[in-house]
């Protein structure tokens, strides 16, 4: 069945930063550790230092994973939005270049999950 367009389609997005109140959404996933079905979403202000990110917030979020005992964050290995990634935990998220709705992924080597199961 074909569709026919009954006109042009205008909308402005309500996830615009702009509506954030100077914070910005950021995105975490965990990788090899799927007992978390999907990403972290966290409010973060673009000012917050990435160690007072990972201190205060990601810690917390994972600490319902028996892996998160034996996390080094600074044996990690970081991917931000697709690419490589070497954070500096003294420099703010803005400074690292995490913006509105970046996607942080985590692998931590040698934590595989519940028993090595990613999960």
């Amino acid at each position: 069945m074909s569709v026919n367009a009954i006109g042009e389609y205008r909308a402005t997005p309500r996830d615009l930063q702009a509506n954030f109140n100077g914070m910005q959404m950021l995105y975490v996933h965990w990788e090899k550790h799927l007992i978390f079905c999907s990403p972290f979403a966290f409010l973060v202000a673009p000012a917050m230092t990435f160690a007072a990110f990972v201190e205060q917030l990601l810690s917390d979020a994972i600490k319902a994973h028996p892996d998160s005992a034996r996390v080094d964050f600074n044996e990690a290995v970081w991917t931000l939005n697709g690419e490589r990634f070497v954070p500096d935990y003294a420099a703010s998220l803005e400074a690292n270049g995490i913006d509105h709705k970046s996607m942080l992924r985590l692998n931590t080597p040698g934590l595989n999950g519940v028993q090595g199961s990613c999960s």
